[in-house]
């Protein structure tokens, strides 16, 4: 669907990677390699810098351990999916090495053709034993951690082992932590209300919903993390955010600026934007063509779309290599990548106001003002439901 707003979008790309390919990006300052980081998405970032990105990283490997919890798999097929770079030539131009993804791994298992295995070279539990020994990795963690019940994690086993106590033991090693995912940022799916859900009692790495602290508060841990929250994560978000930290440009001692108040880098989930600033459909929006059935080519507002509350970059970095995302198919925003996904999302197709709900605020309990001032971006469209209604 060609609109004049997306022509803008692609002009505008255009004259961001002009302006950023001569640069060097090793000397720049943290401000502008986030600039270009932000504008030019992993596909032009390694096209334009590969060159210097293996010379600043050819004698330093980094090591990244990567733990599977409660999802699934999402966000590491996403990463597999990625094109130019694709995933082992961006492993490689950062000079990564992928210690340990269960889902990846050569191991075999504690037996071997019937005979146990005694060595990390095809056990998979011993070789995460001496890594979380060894320390000095940067820890991926996909999928939130199992509490419950009652403290014991669990819910949430792997072999013999709850999960709750893996990421302990490998938090505790770790240079910094990456949580992968909206599941490992704040819960996510795993969090969904349910009779069971208190049993389970799942959380994120550091929160849980719109509570900070999550599974390090529970451990009394202290490290850095990053989070990356989607369903699932774009492959862009965790290969630039790698980049940053292995270059120096986020330094992981000191997160303050560089991350919002929930954990998520700025330059990926922008505070002062929502996505519904850059929909490709914001034009239908404006002009008040909005649909109330699927495929009828306008605004998805009024079937369920998000996007007003949300702050994250799709709609200029887009998905599947830069080719589209979620509205422009018609797949109204479900708030992937904030901390009230699913539950303060749902029902999904259902426009938010009809169901008396502003992500968890009932419209009924708050004023016009108050509607207007907590959510900027669509506060006025809201405001002007409920003085029509009053």
């Amino acid at each position: 669907m060609f609109t004049v707003e997306g022509f803008q979008m692609a002009s505008e790309k255009l004259n961001m990677i002009e302006q950023f390919k001569n640069l060097d990006i090793l000397k720049v300052d943290r401000r502008t390699f986030l600039k270009a980081v932000a504008a030019l998405g992993a596909t032009s970032f390694v096209s334009i810098y590969g060159n210097q990105l293996v010379k600043a990283l050819e004698f330093s490997e980094t090591k990244v351990l990567w733990l599977h919890g409660a999802e699934c798999t999402g966000c590491s097929v996403s990463a597999l999916n990625a094109t130019a770079p694709d995933f082992v030539d961006a492993l490689s131009a950062l000079n990564i090495s992928l210690v340990f993804h269960e889902t990846l791994l050569a191991q075999q298992g504690i037996f071997v053709d019937g005979k146990l295995v005694g060595t990390s070279d095809l056990n998979a539990e011993i070789l995460l034993e001496e890594l979380a020994e060894e320390g000095g990795y940067i820890l991926v963690v996909e999928g939130s951690i199992g509490n419950g019940p009652d403290g014991t994690g669990k819910i949430n086993m792997i072999g013999n082992h709850t999960f709750k106590d893996i990421f302990a033991k490998t938090a505790k090693k770790a240079d910094a932590i990456i949580a992968l995912g909206t599941c490992a940022t704040y819960g996510g799916i795993t969090i969904t209300d349910c009779a069971t859900r208190k049993y389970c009692d799942f959380m994120g790495v550091n929160q849980t919903e719109n509570k900070k602290g999550g599974m390090m508060q529970v451990l009394g841990l202290n490290k850095p993390v990053i989070n990356l929250p989607g369903c699932p994560i774009h492959p862009d978000w965790f290969f630039l955010t790698v980049a940053a930290v292995l270059l120096g440009k986020i330094d992981v001692s000191d997160l303050k600026g560089v991350l919002d108040s929930i954990g998520r880098p700025k330059v990926f989930y922008p505070p002062n934007a929502t996505l519904h600033d850059n929909c490709p459909r914001r034009g239908f929006y404006d002009r008040g063509v909005l649909d109330k059935r699927f495929a009828e080519g306008g605004c998805l507002w009024k079937i369920g779309c998000k996007a007003p509350y949300v702050h994250s970059d799709c709609a200029l970095r887009k998905w599947n290599n830069g080719t589209s995302m979620c509205m422009q198919v018609g797949g109204p925003c479900i708030a992937c990548v904030e901390p009230i996904f699913p539950n303060g999302a749902m029902p999904f197709y259902v426009e938010t106001e009809s169901a008396g709900v502003l992500f968890g605020v009932n419209l009924g309990t708050i004023s016009a003002l108050a509607v207007g001032a907590a959510v900027v971006a669509a506060g006025v469209h809201a405001v002007r439901r409920i003085n029509k209604e009053k």
